[in-house]
């Protein structure tokens, strides 16, 4: 785990202490987050995941801002309940007033989008191209699940062909 990264949450967590004369719990920090999301604040977990690449990538301000921004989300609920909203007025207050930063709701990182593999499955109807089926799909129908074609109502059939794109 960065050394600037925990800091950086320790900060967050006693500003909040001295603005709501109050202690609050030591989350768990993770770095195991991918794809488009820069941190995700699990509350029942009292658990801060972030994206290592866009931390990387961006890293004075994802320390600024996404730390803040998640580490706000643990510190809404714990002052005033499940019962908020993800970003509404109790979360933007303490990101206004405790750590005196924009309450935006979405980061605007650079994200590179990763190659993904496509399963190329068919069906029975004629002159149709096969249907290129994500990963995830194709893992569901090696566990038994099974697709159709919503024309001629045959099962799909995998290939043995699969695409990057």
């Amino acid at each position: 785990m960065p050394n600037l990264l925990q800091q950086r949450v320790e900060t967050c967590l006693l500003n909040a202490e001295r603005y709501f004369s109050r202690t609050f719990k030591r989350p768990q920090i993770s770095l195991q987050l991918r794809g488009q999301k820069a941190g995700v604040a699990h509350i029942c977990e009292n658990k801060l995941r972030f994206n290592k690449v866009l931390y990387e990538e961006n890293r004075e301000h994802f320390l600024q801002h996404t730390v803040a921004h998640e580490v706000a989300h643990l510190i809404a609920y714990a002052v005033y309940g499940k019962g908020i909203r993800a970003h509404g007025p109790e979360w933007q207050l303490v990101m206004q007033e405790v750590y005196q930063l924009p309450p935006n709701r979405c980061h605007d990182y650079p994200v590179k989008r990763s190659v993904s593999t496509q399963y190329l499955y068919q069906c029975q109807c004629p002159n149709r191209e096969a249907f290129a089926l994500s990963g995830q799909r194709h893992a569901r129908i090696n566990k038994g699940m099974q697709y159709q074609c919503k024309s001629c109502r045959t099962t799909l059939i995998y290939t043995q062909r699969s695409v990057r794109r």
